[in-house]
C-alpha cells in the first residue's frame, strides 16, 4: 500500500525510502512519556543522519537507531516518526 501523503522534509524536498535525512529535532507529547533512559537516548539521535526506512501509509517517514546493549550479544533499537520539520534531506 502506498502512503495517502507523500512525505516531505522541512524545506519541501519529497522524502523517499532510502533517502538520507538529518534529523534536526523531536517533538510531541510521546517523548515525555518515554523512561528517562529511553528518552535520553532518543533525543542522541537529534544531529544524526539517517537512511528512510519505511513510509506508512499515513506518510510519515521512519528512522530507526540501533544501540550495544548491556552484554556484547545484546543490542536495543528505537524506531520513530518524523514530522517535516523535524527533518531534512541530504544531497
Amino acid at each position: 500500500m502506498s502512503p495517502q501523503v507523500e512525505p516531505k522534509d522541512r524545506n519541501g524536498n519529497a522524502v523517499r525510502v532510502g533517502a538520507r535525512v538529518h534529523l534536526l529535532s523531536l517533538s510531541g507529547g510521546w517523548l515525555a512519556e518515554l523512561p528517562p533512559d529511553e528518552k535520553t537516548a532518543v533525543l542522541s539521535m537529534v544531529g544524526e543522519v539517517f537512511e528512510v526506512e519505511e513510509i506508512d501509509e499515513y506518510g510519515h517517514s521512519w528512522v530507526c537507531k540501533t544501540w550495544p546493549g548491556p552484554t556484547p550479544e545484546t543490542c536495543r533499537s528505537h524506531s520513530i516518526a518524523l514530522a517535516p520539520a523535524e527533518m531534512e534531506l541530504v544531497g
